[in-house]
């Protein structure tokens, strides 16, 4: 219980009504013996029928998941106990740094029972937090407050958004392109795998005469391939400390994730395996290549579990244990990011040693503030300076790709909106022209 301002100014205003007797009449002093002594009751009053923080019950109330991108929603469940009626409250939510601050909030219910609801906008994914309430009012008068704190400590497991996941593979699996070239033209007729034998007809391709089934059933037969349904793919991830970097207001690491998702959701629904990998300064994941849709929830639990480190990413280390775990030819996609060709040369070796074996395909997040900064005409001294700078990085980063396409790594580099769409259609092109 501590005194608010307006019971420090109705003090403050008694040093004036003690001044009254010595300017007028001495025989005044009782006036301010009275003031001093209503005040007093006054605070005591304020002080008895104020609400008793004990009785003041907050029952918080959130969602378990909430998926980076959209907005969850907590509720305050607010109740007086004994039938007493709510006074007008001060609240204040204490999130943890996973989740965007709430500000103050001023409530002033009717009755003994109150509800609110306070927006949950998660900013990094993992595990985020409801750490504490706070609540303040005031007695009948406002001259006297008290304070209840609350620690619920509610856990939110902040996931990457698998609504987008869904939502992105349904336009390429409604796609008119997508149907055609891998249900009706490339699954059978072209691949590498048996399908079966016909009889050759004028149109077909030479080449897939079966001469020997020809000799047996004495007439022209051709074989007929279908595309291979079950390539085993590998999710690389990155999760050192440039990817933490904010990229357009979220976590490189978090885009990563997110097209990785993505590109494991479609791989999965064209029957192919999937595994994910993480690394950093070490293994941080390994889920083994699966395939069917329990993979993915299992790929997504693993996925929401990695932690933004702060660790620089050894790929010494992280390639190698990885080419020790792949049994047979994979695609490995890798998610990634580099500053210049210096930080770049262990990456460089190491994911050359990988493509001997496995077809790569690197995927790189571009920062298109950092291309319009290099392109902005400077107005002053120290705009020439970060244009110059940035002019650097962009030059160094198309070296670093072109060394990697010389390699024959095919190579995305795209900016967060348009990278999932750019590696899921170089994922497809990869199916279809059977390079795994």
């Amino acid at each position: 219980m501590k005194p608010t301002r307006r019971c420090v100014l109705l003090f403050a205003i008694g040093i004036a009504v003690a001044l009254l007797p010595a300017t007028v009449n001495p025989r005044l002093w009782t006036i301010w013996f009275a003031y001093v002594g209503l005040s007093l009751v006054a605070c005591c009053f304020d002080a008895i029928f104020a609400l008793p923080a004990k009785r003041l019950e907050i029952r918080p109330n959130a969602p378990d998941t909430i998926a980076i991108g959209d907005r969850g929603v907590l509720a305050l469940e607010i109740a007086a106990g004994g039938g007493r009626r709510l006074p007008a409250l001060e609240l204040v939510v204490e999130l943890s740094v996973r989740f965007e601050p709430l500000d103050p909030l001023d409530l002033h219910p009717e009755g003994d029972q109150a509800r609110m609801e306070l927006p949950l906008v998660p900013v990094r994914r993992g595990m985020g937090q409801v750490k504490e309430i706070w609540a303040r009012w005031t007695g009948p008068f406002g001259l006297m407050r008290r304070t209840a704190r609350g620690r619920p400590k509610l856990d939110v497991a902040i996931v990457p958004d698998v609504a987008a996941v869904q939502r992105t593979a349904l336009r390429f699996f409604t796609s008119p392109d997508f149907m055609s070239g891998l249900k009706v033209e490339r699954y059978v007729g072209d691949g590498s795998e048996f399908e079966s034998l016909r009889e050759y007809v004028p149109g077909l391709d030479h080449r897939a005469m079966n001469w020997k089934a020809s000799a047996r059933h004495r007439r022209l037969v051709c074989t007929e391939f279908r595309a291979e349904r079950n390539h085993q793919i590998v999710i690389a991830t990155d999760t050192g400390h440039l990817m933490a970097e904010p990229l357009q207001g979220v976590p490189k690491l978090d885009h990563a994730i997110n097209a990785g998702l993505q590109l494991a959701y479609v791989g999965l629904r064209t029957g192919d395996r999937v595994g994910w990998y993480a690394f950093d300064s070490e293994v941080r994941t390994w889920h083994e290549p699966d395939s069917g849709a329990a993979a993915f929830r299992r790929i997504q639990h693993a996925s929401a579990a990695l932690a933004y480190s702060t660790a620089e990413t050894n790929f010494t280390v992280g390639l190698i244990e990885l080419l020790g775990r792949l049994r047979r030819r994979s695609l490995i996609v890798m998610l990634t990011d580099f500053k210049d060709t210096v930080t770049a040369e262990l990456m460089l070796d190491n994911v050359k040693r990988l493509a001997r074996r496995h077809v790569v395909l690197f995927v790189a997040l571009r920062d298109p503030e950092l291309e319009q900064i290099a392109a902005r005409a400077p107005a002053e001294l120290d705009d020439l300076y970060r244009a110059v700078v940035a002019d650097d990085f962009v030059h160094e980063r198309r070296l670093v790709l072109r060394r990697l396409q010389r390699l024959g790594i095919a190579c995305i580099d795209a900016p967060p909106q348009r990278v999932t769409a750019s590696l899921i259609n170089r994922y497809l092109d990869i199916k279809r022209r059977e390079l795994v």
